[in-house]
């Protein structure tokens, strides 16, 4: 790996050149001029840059982004979705303002921006759940962590096993292409794979329409959604779906999602986008996608 010496704007100020250092090549791209910096001409630009967990990024960022700019219709906002850990990285290094989040950071993270002098704030914006739903002429009404994750991954394949008619399985998922195919399984299913007997969907709404029209199905949707008197929520260790349940943190089956920054590079676009986001009009916008709204 090779020695690389690079430079970094931050601030309202450039910063001095960076130590020479033996840095991950993901990290020799990280580029991007954040929100207040200094233009190569001095000028002081309006682009706030947000980098982070796809979880955020997939519907919930955008939606936040374009109500936001309806008042703020200056401000340029980049947005780039790839994990928790790489919106930090660039954090970290000065390369965006705001690193969205779907998990805290590790304690080897936290050390990494204390080696580079950042403090981060938090701000928590809402959670994502996902509530496992049947039909509800199903009489399965409550399952375990366990036989969650079997259900899902092919093991238990019969109704019956779990307290249900001797009737085959049917699941309903998301497609694979979607974040929440990837966070079920990671939360659910100890990211093992799908089982095999399985329906793919593009959204929730067809999830539910379709475990509506059949008692054989098991499928998952937000929890807004599971409130359906067509589909039946299931409880989890007895635990229900609910924004109580997951804002209280009891239930299983959810991620708190944050928004971080460095302390001292707050720009005024940092802070107008965050206490919009926090706020009423925010909320109501998280409310809408499914998201469980902050306590």
């Amino acid at each position: 790996m090779k020695n690389v010496l690079i430079s970094i704007i931050r601030g309202p100020r450039k910063c001095s050149l960076l130590k020479l250092a033996l840095l991950p090549l993901p990290l020799l791209l990280i580029t991007g001029c954040p929100s207040g910096k200094q233009a190569g001409d001095g000028a002081v630009t309006n682009k706030l840059v947000i980098k982070g967990s796809n979880t955020i990024g997939e519907e919930l960022a955008p939606r936040l982004i374009a109500e936001f700019k309806k008042e703020h219709p200056k401000v340029t906002i980049e947005l780039e979705s790839k994990a928790t850990s790489y919106g930090l990285a660039n954090l970290r290094y000065g390369s965006c303002d705001i690193a969205a989040a779907s998990r805290t950071p590790t304690t080897l993270e936290v050390q990494e921006n204390g080696s580079q002098g950042v403090e981060l704030n938090e701000y928590v914006i809402g959670s994502y759940a996902v509530a496992v739903i049947v039909n509800p002429a199903n009489p399965v009404k409550n399952l375990t962590k366990e036989q969650v994750r079997d259900v899902f991954t092919g093991v238990i394949t019969n109704w019956q096993a779990i307290g249900g008619p001797d009737k085959p399985i049917r699941l309903c998922i998301r497609d694979a292409i979607s974040g929440t195919h990837l966070g079920f399984q990671d939360m659910a299913l100890e990211n093992r794979p799908y089982g095999s007997s399985h329906g793919l969907f593009t959204n929730y709404t067809a999830i539910a329409d379709a475990i509506a029209k059949d008692a054989d199905c098991i499928g998952y949707t937000d929890i807004k959604s599971a409130t359906s008197t067509s589909v039946s929520a299931i409880s989890i260790n007895g635990i229900h779906p609910s924004t109580e349940t997951v804002n209280k943190g009891s239930y299983p089956y959810h991620r708190v999602l944050r928004l971080y920054t460095d302390k001292a590079r707050e720009s005024q676009q940092v802070k107008d986008f965050i206490s919009f986001v926090i706020a009423t009009k925010g909320q109501k916008n998280v409310d809408q996608l499914g998201f469980v709204t902050r306590p």
